[in-house]
């Protein structure tokens, strides 16, 4: 250790040297450090115990404890010597602590003394005032009777204290009148002014002086007579007392208010300027006593730099540039956002409305008053102005420019308040109060209040849409209007409907394109849609193709999510009232150009084509079946639509939303009814020219005489090797080209349900075609190659297993002439009961075997007979 001196010899200033190392030495000190280790002190001491000059010495001699048991037993005794005295130490410490404990008992005794002494003092003191009881012997009603009196002698002495500052101030108002009315001047006034003595000396002259005025406005009417445009002067006299001597008092009066009013402005503007907020909080409550603050606080809105700043920019025109204003009015393409201008205004309106609030409460001791004043001038002035500029240029780009900037501004600006709300603004960093809550919600519909007043808004939202769902039609309607109409009777007179309602989409777009309130850029945006050039002059002769009258999947998707869009713009720019009727505006537009300009036109379309060709003389052109798919598909995605999100939204309104549901389950039932019919009509054309087929049947496919199987005929050998006969061949080949349509235009059970009508159709007739013809041995081969060919064909149509199973009845026809007597006798046994479907009855099986060459054979009669 540091302290400790080991060996003789260290020291520099010894003379000789011992014989034998000097023991340690070493104080309380080295053990006290925070340092002390014990292993590394009786190492320092165990190498301390061998002489410096014996270290080098190899160990190759034994061991010699004595030095370390001599160094060790020092140690000892230096330990024992500090032991004794850091006992004594403890000794001297715990003596002084019993002292101070035994002062400190004293103390709290004699504390404990006085307080009880003064606990006991005020309560007898209390008991006398009171009536806590008898006090030295006193009855209770003394008692009362004393307490009742100190509390009189104290509301005497306050009656006398206001008495004596009401007289004071009394005398002091008298001396005031006395100087303006006989001296014309305020000199008491002016030096309560000059002294400055503070906010309660500025807050009486201001009271004083408005005391003043109501003095004149009494004593001297002559003076308020002139003022108020009156020719006559006289002296007015109240309760004996002269109030006129020749001076204007209240042109007096006014005039020292106004100074007083002046230099209390003047000393709030210094002091505004150099952030003294104590200053300006005496004067904002002295201005404030004297006449509301009104002048205060417009002079602190008014001189406000932001407003200043801002008054130099707000005549600045609408920068953005034109592409922005483009993305606006394309209805394809996402809005852009709010407009640069007005977002760089309201995010200035944010960091200067949380500033400024800070030094509005610092400011003002009625800072939510200033604070609300503050708030309407910013949104009245600044944001009110910048926003009209901004909608009256989306007003003159397109109407949906102009619905999609006002959506983003409401957007933007509730943001704004919403977050100023979220601040607290004067109440930071807690959420502000609900007076200053309800004015920025207020200031922020007051703002939007014109273009959402009564339906204005939802009729710019179905306006718009009907433009661009007009335009996208244009040349849909165009081929529709065109197109003849086939129908007669009823049927006619619903053609008639969709006529005219096509008609008038077409001549309103016409005459929207032709109107000159039109904006270029929305011209041009309505002939993008259209697919139409602004050179064609007459755009009733445009050219349109077949593609143009066929309904689009995509178009309607397109259709859809502009009214998505516009839902939800309605949805976040009116109240909750309203959304109902809203939506139920948007659905009628829905279902008017959806459902019966788009959907219906097509399916009537498709439904006069059917009509047309139930008399075809040629083979059927059933393009148009596959048609039907979109149309379906676009009623799903409408209907989907409209329940998911339309009725949806109007449950808040249980009339209007049952009315609704009305509307659209009507508007459905019409597009099926009319799909139905499509569906009708195009079985009722596939059957008929099946029937027209069967009877183009040669008579003799069925009997070939001997001649023409010999080779010499029109088929020789080649009749075994034909498949089927060309009428069966034809007509497979259409049931093909039938199936292969019909799987494109419906599907699911509406494609099974077809099918099985086909077929069932198709059966009976070729059932009822096989009873026409004679058939002979080697016919009724070909029969049966035929039958086996209508039955895999029809087999082949997505068909239920009972209609199936129904098909194999035309099997037992071909049987029934290739096989013998008996095999015919086995069947006939085999009859189920009239009116079964799945089996051949006994009028038809006479019918079919009276066809056989051999019809008149003891076999075949004895058949016949036995049934």
């Amino acid at each position: 250790m540091a302290s400790m001196n080991a060996g003789g010899g260290s020291h520099s200033s010894a003379t000789a040297r011992t014989l034998f190392p000097r023991g340690p030495s070493f104080t309380l000190e080295n053990f006290s450090n925070k340092d002390f280790i014990v292993r590394d002190f009786v190492e320092e001491l165990s190498e301390s115990a061998i002489p410096v000059n014996r270290r080098s010495i190899p160990q190759q001699t034994a061991f010699d404890p004595k030095p370390l048991i001599r160094h060790f037993e020092n140690a000892l005794s230096q330990l024992s010597i500090l032991s004794e005295e850091l006992g004594t130490r403890e000794s001297e410490i715990l003596g002084a602590v019993r002292k101070a404990e035994i002062e400190h008992d004293r103390t709290l005794d004699n504390l404990g003394k006085k307080l009880d002494q003064s606990i006991e003092s005020f309560n007898t003191l209390d008991g006398a005032l009171n009536n806590s009881g008898p006090v030295n012997g006193q009855s209770r009603r003394g008692v009362d009777a004393g307490g009742n009196m100190a509390v009189l002698i104290g509301e005497k002495l306050e009656e006398l204290d206001r008495q004596r500052r009401r007289a004071t101030d009394a005398s002091f108002l008298i001396k005031c009148w006395t100087e303006v009315s006989e001296g014309g001047e305020l000199t008491s006034l002016e030096d309560m002014i000059g002294r400055r003595g503070g906010q309660r000396d500025m807050v009486r002259c201001a009271v004083i002086a408005r005391q003043l005025m109501r003095m004149s406005q009494r004593l001297d009417p002559s003076s308020w007579a002139q003022t108020n445009g009156g020719g006559k002067k006289t002296n007015g006299i109240t309760n004996g007392v002269v109030g006129y001597r020749g001076h204007n008092t209240r042109e007096i009066i006014e005039k020292f208010s106004e100074t007083l009013e002046k230099d209390l402005l003047k000393q709030f503007d210094e002091s505004y300027r150099s952030q003294n907020f104590d200053d300006m909080s005496e004067c904002a409550k002295v201005l404030h006593d004297f006449n509301g603050g009104s002048s205060v606080v417009a002079l602190f809105v008014n001189q406000h730099q932001f407003f200043i700043d801002r008054s130099q920019l707000i005549t600045e025109d609408v920068t953005t540039d034109n592409e922005t204003w483009e993305s606006l009015a394309d209805p394809d393409a996402e809005p852009p956002g709010v407009e640069p201008s007005l977002q760089s205004l309201i995010d200035e309106i944010r960091i200067v409305m949380q500033d400024e609030s800070f030094v509005i409460k610092k400011a003002f001791p009625y800072y939510e008053v200033v604070l609300t004043k503050f708030i309407q001038r910013v949104f009245q002035q600044s944001i009110q102005q910048r926003l009209e500029m901004v909608l009256e240029k989306a007003e003159t780009i397109s109407s949906l420019a102009f619905l999609r900037s006002l959506h983003a501004s409401r957007s933007y600006i509730n943001t704004l308040v919403e977050d100023l709300k979220a601040h607290g603004l004067t109440e930071h960093p807690e959420p502000c109060s609900a007076q200053i809550a309800s004015c920025l919600d207020q200031q922020l519909d007051e703002l939007f209040i014109p273009y959402l007043v009564g339906n204005s808004y939802i009729d710019r939202e179905r306006k718009s849409l009907e433009e661009l769902n007009s335009s996208l039609l244009f040349k849909y309607t165009i081929y529709h209007s065109r197109r003849k109409k086939a129908p007669t009777g009823f049927m006619a007179s619903l053609a008639q409907q969709g006529n005219q309602l096509l008609s008038s989409a077409k001549d309103a777009y016409i005459e929207q394109l032709e109107s000159r309130e039109l904006t270029p850029t929305q011209k041009a945006m309505m002939l993008r849609l259209a697919g139409v050039r602004d050179t064609d002059n007459n755009k009733n002769e445009i050219e349109v193709s077949e593609e143009d009258g066929t309904l689009s999947v995509v178009h309607a998707k397109r259709m859809l999510k502009w009214l998505a869009e516009g839902v939800r713009r309605a949805l976040e720019m009116t109240n909750g009232q309203e959304t109902s009727r809203d939506v139920q505006a948007l659905l009628n537009l829905l279902l008017s150009s959806m459902g019966q300009v788009y959907i219906e036109t097509a399916l009537e379309a498709g439904a006069d084509q059917a009509f047309a060709l139930e008399t075809s003389k040629v083979e059927p052109d059933l393009s148009f079946f596959p048609l039907l798919q979109p149309a379906i598909t676009t009623t799903n995605i409408m209907s989907r639509f409209i329940g998911t999100v339309l009725i949806r939204l109007a449950e808040s309104n249980t009339t209007v939303r049952i009315a609704m549901e009305k509307q659209a389950k009507t508007a459905i039932e019409r597009i099926e009814s009319r799909t139905n019919n499509v569906v009708r009509s195009t079985l009722t054309v596939v059957l008929n020219w099946i029937t027209k087929l069967l009877a183009n049947q040669k008579k003799n496919d069925f009997r070939p005489k001997d001649s023409e199987l010999d080779g010499s005929g029109r088929a020789g050998s080649g009749y075994f090797e034909a498949l089927a006969t060309p009428t069966c061949l034809t007509i497979c080949a259409f049931l093909n080209k039938v199936a292969s349509l019909s799987a494109a235009a419906i599907d699911g059970q509406n494609l099974e349900i077809f099918s099985c009508e086909l077929a069932l159709g198709s059966r009976d007739l070729i059932f009822e075609h096989f009873k026409k013809f004679q058939v002979n041995a080697t016919g009724g081969l070909m029969m049966t190659k035929d039958i086996s060919k209508y039955i895999s064909t029809m087999k082949e149509l997505q068909l239920t297993k009972e209609l199936e199973a129904d098909l194999e009845v035309l099997g037992d026809i071909g049987n029934l002439f290739i096989v013998g007597p008996e095999a015919l006798r086995e069947r006939t046994r085999m009859f189920t009961a009239v009116g079964a479907k799945q089996k051949l009855q006994k009028a038809d099986f006479r019918a079919f075997i009276t066809k056989r060459d051999d019809y008149g054979s003891v076999g075949i009669q004895s058949v016949l007979a036995g049934l």
